[in-house]
């Protein structure tokens, strides 16, 4: 087991003594969590190979799913890949830094074990100081996914990632609760029309707006299935799974909360009456009509973005709870509002009830 440590820093304004450290156990091809924006990653030098194959022991990863590169300035972007198109260049200078992930043709210098292989790669500039600074003091783009096991909830706090990964890296950078709590919006440029390949903080209709163009979203996107090869995280493989099953109770028209909360109710009786413990993950608006039953509140309906910073500690809060099952109700598809229902329909396994 690694001697991990943990040091804590400002979210904005870090001292840059403490990340000049963490940037030289990047430079020496150690592991570094750190917070961005989204959620935390773990961090290593997107150019060294052996480094990066770290990552993957470290959280247990599949070798095939590849890790997206987070760059502090545009030089490193003409660095690590051989084309920027135009839709590209305009969409970045209207998204970054910021939640955004594109995928774009890979430059040589990129290893295969950062791209699983593939002749592209997935890159983002995150709008985090603690982030960026490391990556400018670094000198070198840091390749990371979410700082976690592979599988687990993504981490949005230092506790989370100290859970999964202490012993298991080299520093913690603790800098607090991340902003969005879930991870960046992923987008194929290379495609016509471009494809969603992962919702994200930043809706695909304020992309659409940048691009002056639609985006194909696939179901797999939707979070209803994997994709066959995974061009970038969060397509294909379990994630951000609790231990706890989990079933998602959906419908079509969430102006009708009250079915919603009748059908959760029935469902959750139902596992009761066969002797089974039941926490029901719920809104703001609707926590209070579950009496008698163990709530976990999510957040308000009115303000998705609350709900999703929210979804992960949730989700690892009711590993805590001794209970056999988690119903969640499912929450409408606008927004960031596709984000949180990729998460949870994943999360769950695709274990899904429609009414």
């Amino acid at each position: 087991m690694k001697q991990t440590r943990i040091i804590r820093v400002d979210p904005i304004y870090p001292n840059v003594k403490d990340i000049k450290v963490c940037a030289e156990v990047i430079r020496s091809g150690g592991l570094v969590a750190f917070p961005t924006e989204t959620v935390y990653g773990l961090g290593a030098n997107a150019y060294d190979r052996e480094a990066v194959k770290k990552i993957f022991i470290a959280k247990n990863r599949p070798p095939d799913n590849p890790l997206i590169v987070h760059i502090c300035d545009f030089k490193q972007l003409e660095n690590i890949v051989t084309e920027i198109p135009d839709k590209a260049l305009r969409l970045v200078k209207n998204a970054w830094p910021g939640p955004l992930t594109i995928i774009l043709p890979k430059h040589s210098s990129v290893p295969d074990e950062v791209t699983a292989g593939l002749d592209t790669v997935a890159v983002r500039m995150p709008a985090h100081p603690v982030a960026l600074k490391l990556i400018e003091l670094s000198g070198v783009p840091i390749a990371a996914p979410s700082a976690n096991l592979a599988g687990r909830p993504s981490p949005t706090t230092p506790s989370h990632v100290i859970q999964d990964l202490y012993g298991r890296v080299d520093i913690i950078i603790d800098a607090g609760e991340t902003f969005f709590g879930v991870e960046s919006t992923i987008i194929n440029l290379l495609t016509e029309p471009p494809t969603l390949l992962r919702p994200g903080p930043l809706p695909i209709e304020k992309i659409e707006e940048f691009l002056g163009e639609k985006i194909y979203v696939p179901e797999f996107a939707r979070g209803f299935e994997e994709a066959r090869i995974a061009l970038s995280p969060g397509t294909k493989y379990r994630h951000y799974a609790p231990s706890t099953p989990l079933i998602i109770v959906e419908t079509s028209d969430y102006s009708q909360l009250n079915k919603l909360v009748s059908a959760v109710k029935d469902l959750a009786s139902k596992y009761l009456s066969e002797g089974r413990k039941i926490a029901i993950i719920a809104s703001k608006e609707t926590a209070h009509q579950y009496a008698g039953f163990m709530v976990l509140e999510i957040g308000s309906r009115e303000n998705l973005y609350e709900v999703a910073k929210n979804l992960f500690k949730v989700l690892r809060e009711i590993d805590t709870m001794n209970v056999d099952l988690g119903i969640v109700e499912g929450f409408e598809e606008k927004g960031i509002g596709l984000a949180i229902m990729n998460r949870l329909r994943k999360a769950s396994g695709f274990n899904i009830v429609r009414i």
